[in-house]
C-alpha cells in the first residue's frame, strides 16, 4: 500500500506529514529544520513510522522557489517517490474540500491528501549539467538588471548635474559590471563547450533565423530541463498556449495563458520580432495571421509559438534548421 506524505517547505524548515488513516483523518507530523543534515533523518522517520520502504512512500511538495529542492533531490536519490507540484493545484484543493485555516501542519496535512486523491506526476530532477547551466543564465540575467538600474542612475545624475564623485562612483560600478557580465558570458560558453550534446544543440538552434545567443542557451536550459513528449507540450510549459475566455453573451477572444517563466517568454518575444522578418517559415505564418484578421499581437504571440515549435524539432530530429516555406 502506497503511503502518502505531504511537507510543507519553508526557508528554515520542513512540516511533514503522514496520512497514516486518511478515512479516520489520522495523521503523524513532524517538524525538521531544512538543513542537508537533517534531510537523512527525515528519510529515516518516514520509513521507520510507515513501516514501509521509500519506494512505497509518495512524498508531495509544493514548488517553493529554491527551498524545496536540496530535501526532493536527498528524497529521490533515496529511492522515495517524489512529487513536486505548482501551489496553485493543493490551494483549489484545499477550497475544494472546505478548509478554512492555514497553517504550516495544515498545509502538510492538505499535501498528503492531495497526494492520495489526485494523480501526480512524479518528478525527476534536472540534469546536472542542466542546473549549473540554469545558474549560470539566472546570475547573468541578475547582473543585467543591476547595469541597466545602474545605467539609469547615471542618466539621472548627468540630466541633474550631481556632483563628479557620484558620476565616478556609478561609471567605476557599470566598468566592474561590464567586466563581470563579460567573464560570466565566458563561463556560460565554456560549460556548453564542455558538453559535447549542449554544444551541439546550441549550433542546432543557432542554425534557425532569428535564434541567437541568448535564445539558444535559453531554450537549451529549457527543453533540457524535462522529457518534453512534444513541441505542443513544451509551447504549453511556456505559456504560449491560446486561451478563450467566454461567458454567457460576453465574447471574448484567445490570450496566452502565459504560466511558466516569464524571463523565457520575453526573450522569445524578442526572437518572434526579428523572426518575422528574416525566418521565411516564421514571416509566412505571420503574414497569413494578419492577414486573415488577428490582431499583430496575436500574430506575434503564434510566431512566438511557431518558433518554439521549430526550436522542440530540430533538436528532437537532431538536423539543422531547413525551411518549409519555398
Amino acid at each position: 500500500m502506497m503511503q502518502s506524505v505531504g511537507i510543507d517547505v519553508s526557508k528554515a524548515k520542513l512540516d511533514c506529514c503522514w496520512l497514516r488513516d486518511s478515512q479516520k483523518n489520522k495523521v503523524k507530523c513532524k517538524i525538521f529544520k531544512n538543513q542537508p543534515d537533517e534531510f537523512r533523518h527525515l528519510g529515516d522517520w518516514l520509513v521507520k513510522n510507515t513501516g514501509s520502504q521509500p519506494d512505497e512512500i509518495h512524498v508531495v511538495l509544493e514548488a517553493t522557489g529554491v527551498y524545496h529542492e536540496a530535501v526532493a533531490l536527498q528524497l529521490y536519490d533515496r529511492g522515495f517517490r517524489v512529487s513536486v507540484v505548482n501551489p496553485a493545484r493543493p490551494k483549489k484543493f484545499a477550497e475544494s474540500m472546505g478548509y478554512v485555516h492555514k497553517t504550516d501542519k495544515k498545509d502538510s496535512v492538505i499535501l498528503a491528501k492531495f497526494g492520495e486523491q489526485a494523480k501526480l506526476a512524479l518528478w525527476v530532477p534536472e540534469p546536472r549539467k542542466i542546473r549549473q547551466l540554469k545558474a549560470l543564465i539566472a546570475r547573468l540575467e541578475a547582473l543585467d538588471e543591476d547595469l541597466q538600474r545602474e545605467n539609469n542612475r547615471l542618466e539621472a545624475a548627468e540630466l541633474t548635474q550631481a556632483s563628479e564623485i557620484v558620476i565616478e562612483s556609478l561609471t567605476t560600478m557599470l566598468e566592474a559590471l561590464e567586466a563581470e557580465r563579460k567573464r560570466l558570458l565566458s563561463e556560460i560558453d565554456d560549460h556548453i563547450d564542455n558538453h559535447p550534446d549542449l554544444k551541439k544543440n546550441r549550433a542546432l538552434l543557432e542554425s534557425i533565423p532569428g535564434v541567437g545567443p541568448v535564445v539558444s542557451r535559453m531554450m537549451l536550459s529549457v527543453i533540457g530541463s524535462r522529457c518534453f513528449s512534444s513541441a505542443k507540450e513544451l509551447a504549453a510549459f511556456l505559456g504560449l498556449i491560446p486561451r478563450l475566455r467566454e461567458s454567457g453573451t460576453m465574447k471574448g477572444r484567445t490570450m496566452l495563458t502565459k504560466q511558466g517563466p516569464a524571463n523565457v517568454r520575453a526573450k522569445l518575444y524578442m526572437a518572434a520580432v526579428v523572426a518575422k522578418s528574416v525566418n521565411p517559415d516564421i514571416r509566412q505564418h505571420y503574414d497569413r495571421l494578419v492577414k486573415n484578421g488577428k490582431t499583430k499581437m496575436q500574430a506575434l504571440a503564434a510566431a512566438m509559438r511557431k518558433l518554439t515549435h521549430i526550436c522542440f524539432g530540430v533538436l528532437k530530429h537532431q538536423s539543422e534548421y531547413q525551411p518549409q516555406t519555398a
